[in-house]
């Protein structure tokens, strides 16, 4: 109730109406309606001991309703309203005012509806924080304190870093430990993380970790492209805290020292064989710390989040987010790209561009521009193999291309007819013809580096061993030196040497050195 005994008081004292306002507390234009009632209807303080309140309000307020005759609003259903995206206070007066002239009743003003809602706040959820909204956003870091998991076979320690996230609203957390902080970790925590609360924040809110971010610029962060494609594929947003600003995400930095204290140091005594056990004992834990009763509030992490904030997260996509790596290659003359030691063919006309590839478990797609050119499922074993789709192949090769078999085996005519016979050989122990192009590249570039008479007679001396030597066959000739013409000769016996004998005498190296 707006206290107009005090105002009255203070008025006569002669105290400024910016100073009633603050003392109050109450806005100045109260106070300037308040100053002029009682000048226009002449009253004097003190009151007369028999005048009440109410008698007082409804002196002041002259034609007006007081407050007991105004329509109250539901203000339970003001809090639960007050937890829904997008939805604020000034919002829910509005509706309210709509409401009680609807009913021909009189609504409370702006500022006593506040009024009101922040005292009903006080009294019946006294710790309530209202600053976040359920479904909001949740707050990710990396435990600074470690846990050791030993390998049974060797007896080395390896220190195993926890992986917390917190919803911001209902304070329900996850926790799962991992033995490395690479990106890899980072994504797959987050996959898991997603799949444990069931659901999908309209933020995610992590440190500047280089895990997550790139690098920081003027006004900008540049988030890891794969961390901002795991953000696409779940509809929500990484918004990284501020350099040096852990109030930017307050609920996991202190929820971090709690689970330090609950889960890390409680386990300080145990030992742990292997990150699976361990993490099924962070996991009966976390169930008991989330569980566990509020001091100061009703209810637990668990009954907040499942009452107040599940149903605000949006739903998972159909599939789990799969990580993912993002290189650079160059498109060779061939149309081939090497990625891993492993070779992939793009269309041709993007020979000798730059293009963007990207790596998940079991397939490789390139892209130019952000533009999907080609996909290939991944190569594993041997290295060196190629993946070739006949889409990717130009029509006539000697039109479009400015490689081809014709012209490497004009070029090794120039250096012999034995380089000529190896390049023949390589580039028939290839399905495909182009798949040949880049040893043969590497085998004419062996003449800049040994000299065309080296390489003429290394191919020469790879024939002599087998039909189909290959480029290494002939670059370990010439590395070894087997190339020359006096490797295979022993060394001749030294003619002057021969001619003379021991200069210091038998006798000397019988022992005798009288």
């Amino acid at each position: 109730m707006t206290r107009y005994r005090e105002m009255i008081r203070l008025l006569n004292q002669g105290i400024s109406q910016r100073n009633i306002a603050l003392s109050c507390p109450c806005s100045r234009n109260t106070i300037s309606k308040v100053a002029a009632r009682v000048k226009e209807i002449a009253l004097k303080w003190p009151l007369a001991p028999e005048m009440t309140d109410a008698d007082l309000e409804k002196l002041l307020l002259g034609g007006q309703k007081p407050e007991a005759e105004r329509v109250m609003p539901d203000w339970e259903k003001i809090r639960r309203e007050m937890l829904r995206k997008g939805v604020t206070l000034k919002l829910l007066w509005m509706e309210y005012v709509e409401e009680a002239k609807t009913n021909h009743r009189i609504p409370l003003m702006y500022s006593r509806f506040c009024d009101h809602f922040r005292e009903f706040m006080n009294v019946e959820h006294a710790t309530m924080h209202i600053a976040r909204k359920p479904g909001e956003r949740i707050e990710v870091d990396w435990a600074g304190q470690t846990i050791d998991v030993v390998d049974r076979d060797t007896g080395e320690t390896l220190p195993a870093s926890l992986f917390v996230a917190v919803c911001s609203f209902s304070l329900y957390t996850y926790v799962t430990a991992c033995l490395s902080q690479d990106l890899d970790n980072w994504i797959q925590c987050h996959v898991d993380m997603f799949r444990f609360f069931a659901g999908v924040p309209q933020m995610i809110v992590p440190d500047n970790l280089k895990t997550g971010v790139d690098r920081i610029e003027p006004g900008a962060i540049v988030l890891n492209r794969t961390y901002e494609e795991m953000a696409e594929h779940y509809g929500t947003a990484i918004v990284p805290a501020r350099v040096r600003h852990p109030k930017d995400k307050p609920n996991v930095e202190g929820t971090v020292k709690i689970v330090s204290t609950w889960i890390l140091s409680a386990l300080r005594n145990h030992k742990f064989f292997t990150l699976a056990d361990l993490n099924a004992e962070i996991k009966t834990r976390l169930k008991a710390f989330n569980e566990k009763p509020f001091h100061k509030k009703e209810g637990s992490r668990f009954s907040v989040f499942l009452g107040e904030e599940k149903p605000f997260l949006a739903p998972l996509p159909a599939a789990h987010f799969e990580p993912s790596q993002w290189k650079t290659a160059t498109v060779q003359f061939n149309y081939h790209i090497e990625v891993d030691k492993m070779h992939y063919s793009v269309p041709y006309e993007y020979i000798k561009q730059v293009v963007d590839v990207r790596l998940t478990r079991n397939v490789i797609e390139i892209f130019d521009h952000q533009k999907r050119i080609a996909s290939h499922l991944r190569l594993t074993g041997r290295p060196g193999q190629y993946s070739t789709q006949e889409l990717h192949m130009p029509e006539d090769h000697q039109k479009y291309l400015e490689w081809d078999s014709k012209r490497f085996l004009d070029w090794g005519a120039k250096i012999g007819p034995s380089t000529v016979q190896a390049l023949k050989a390589i580039l028939a122990s290839h399905k495909i013809e182009q798949q040949a192009y880049r040893a043969c590249m590497g085998l004419l570039k062996l003449a800049d580096k040994y000299t065309a008479n080296r390489l003429e007679n290394a191919t020469a001396k790879a024939l002599s061993y087998t039909s189909s030597p290959s480029f290494k066959n002939i670059k370990n000739i010439l590395v070894s030196g087997l190339d020359k013409p006096d490797a295979d000769t022993p060394p001749k016996a030294d003619s002057n040497a021969a001619s003379f004998g021991f200069t210091r005498g038998a006798a000397y190296y019988g022992g005798d050195h009288s």
